[in-house]
């Protein structure tokens, strides 16, 4: 089993999130000095945190990374099926992080290439197209939200990985098999770190909406699995929760991606 750190936030996120990323052993053991590193967050809309990355919390993770010895800091992002990408990034404040000292740069994954990757012995999903620039990164840090999700009961690490499909296909996606499909999507993808903000959570409905709960919370782990099994854990805390009659490790999602051996 894969290790979870959870702290508490205190009033400096940038120092809540440096040393929950000690505890795994700092984000010095995931970055080389002179990587280029892609960070995956969020922006599925433009609704406010826990629908969405909290724009503060991006840009202490930008700033970390660059910390660590990163050449270049990647973002990118797509926003769901019927959504302006760059219209929602806008909206969040993302291209405000271009005025930083050392800034980021920007990647709406529709605005450029796409490459098809078959998804070996896939069941539910055989082949899906993902963005071209995802081949220039050394390394990949996802930053998902907490949240319940209507559709798929829970979002959170694995369903990250959803926003690196072509808007399109996320139609059929949705259709039936969902989770099985999120599964198999995500042995495609191994990101180096995992950074949850689980300072708000959803507790029902999600993913753009719902009742909201403060956990206040960090979380870091290098197991996408793991993570996700933690959040439904917290979620699962709070009275209401749509998950509550729910084993975290036999949520479809979840148990899956196991047996398929996505860590």
């Amino acid at each position: 089993m894969k290790k979870v750190i959870s702290l508490k936030v205190e009033e400096n996120i940038k120092n809540t999130i440096s040393k929950t990323v000690s505890k795994l052993g700092g984000f010095n053991k995931f970055i080389n000095r002179g990587d280029v590193v892609m960070i995956k967050p969020n922006f599925n809309t433009a609704d406010p945190p826990p629908a969405s990355t909290d724009i503060d919390f991006l840009k202490a993770t930008v700033e970390l990374v660059y910390k660590a010895g990163a050449k270049l800091v990647m973002i990118g992002e797509s926003s769901t099926m019927s959504i302006n990408s760059r219209k929602t990034l806008e909206q969040r404040g993302v291209f405000e992080l271009l005025e930083m000292k050392k800034p980021p740069r920007i990647y709406i994954f529709e605005e450029g290439g796409w490459i098809k990757r078959k998804i070996p012995n896939g069941k539910y999903l055989k082949s899906v197209k993902i963005p071209e620039i995802i081949q220039r990164p050394d390394k990949l840090i996802y930053l998902p939200c907490l949240k319940t999700h209507s559709y798929a009961q829970f979002t959170g690490a694995l369903k990250l990985s959803v926003g690196f499909m072509r808007p399109f296909e996320r139609v059929s996606l949705h259709i039936r098999n969902l989770q099985e499909k999120i599964a198999e999507l995500n042995t495609l993808f191994k990101p180096d770190l995992i950074i949850m903000d689980a300072r708000l959570c959803f507790i029902n409905k999600g993913p753009s909406s719902g009742e909201i709960k403060v956990p206040n919370l960090i979380l870091a782990s290098t197991s996408r699995v793991e993570i996700d099994i933690e959040g439904v854990k917290i979620i699962q805390r709070y009275k209401g929760n749509s998950l509550a009659e729910i084993d975290a490790e036999e949520l479809p999602q979840i148990k899956y991606s196991k047996e398929l051996g996505v860590i």
